[in-house]
This record gives structure tokens, sequence and C-alpha cells, in this order.
């Protein structure tokens, strides 16, 4: 028997139990998270990135699929696993010795499988300092309704004004990464 106070009155009884089987979306908590990064550096321009991506597997970086399933990625193409409302981060990181009047990281999706139009673009800019390679990152941010898996999907890229910049990857350390994070149902 539970006791139960309200204003200054108390009520007794057996209180009923609560049923969070309907609960969805944030109510229910994320149920999708994966994280994915470059590997190795890149020169230029790159729309989409179709090559040297993995998924984190060092110090505790959470792994691929860190919640939920993978994402999967075809010729840049970018599948996501269930439908829902999703929020894509995509930050690049860049270096140069130079200058570079601006540094871009792309979101472009597609809701037909086949027209890719951009969703999010960021700038940022390299310009040299103390005659040795200067670094610059942006961050790219969306949120994607995706309501059929087959249909709606991402590509990721990078746009720079000097094509001497490098996009900078790594096999140990998160530089360039993209974030997939399932917000809640469509």
């Amino acid at each position: 028997m539970s006791l139960i106070k309200v204003k200054g009155s108390s009520i007794t009884g057996a209180l009923a139990a609560v049923d969070g089987s309907a609960l969805t979306g944030i109510a229910g908590g994320i149920t999708q998270v994966s994280t994915w990064r470059l590997n190795s550096n890149f020169q230029g321009n790159s729309m989409p990135m179709t090559s040297n991506w993995e998924e984190p597997d060092t110090y505790g970086i959470a792994n691929g699929a860190a919640i939920g399933s993978d994402m999967v990625i075809s010729s840049g193409v970018w599948t996501f696993p269930v439908t829902g409302i999703w929020k894509i981060e995509f930050y690049g990181e860049f270096f140069l010795q130079g200058d570079s009047r601006y540094v871009q990281p792309i979101i472009e999706t597609t809701i037909d499988n086949s027209s890719f139009n951009e969703a999010a673009k960021s700038t940022g800019h390299i310009t040299e300092s103390q005659s040795d390679s200067t670094l610059a990152n942006a961050l790219s941010v969306c949120i994607f309704d995706v309501t059929n898996v087959s249909t709606h999907k991402c590509r990721l890229g990078v746009s720079v004004s000097n094509t001497s910049v490098y996009t900078l990857g790594h096999t140990s350390t998160n530089k360039t990464q993209v974030n997939f994070i399932r917000l809640g149902d469509t």
C-alpha cells in the first residue's frame, strides 16, 4: 500500500502501473547513433567523398553503431538503417600552407534516391600565419526527415577555393567526421 499526499490530505491505495511501451522518439530516448571518420588526408574538392571512411575503433571512441544499427555507405551515398527524424553533423578539418578564401563541408540529401540538393553548407577560411601550415574547421548540420530508407539518403563532400587545401583524416583520432543521430519518429 502506498501513501500519497495531496495538498495536506492523504490518499491510500495501490498505485497504477505505468506502461512505457508506447513511448517513441525523444520521450523514449535516442535509439540510433552512428559515427564515422575520414581515415586519411586528401587534397582539393570532393563531392561526394567516396572512400576512406571508417568507424572509430580507438581510445574508447564510440565504435560505429554506438546505438542501434550501422549507417551504410556505397559510392559516397549514405543509407539510413531506419526511418525517423535524423540529425546529421558533418565536421570538416582542413590545413594549408597558404590562403584559401573558403573551406566548406557540405551535406546533400535526396528524397528520390537520385536528385541530390545542398541541405547544409558552412564556411571557414584559411589565412596563412607564421609561414607555416594553418588549420581551419567548419561544421555543417541539418535535420533530415527520413520517411523511406530506400529513397531518402545523403552524401557528404568538401569544397575549397584553393585546391591545395588538405581535408584532414586520421585512423586513430577523429578529425573530419560525421555523426548520424536519430532524434525521433517521422
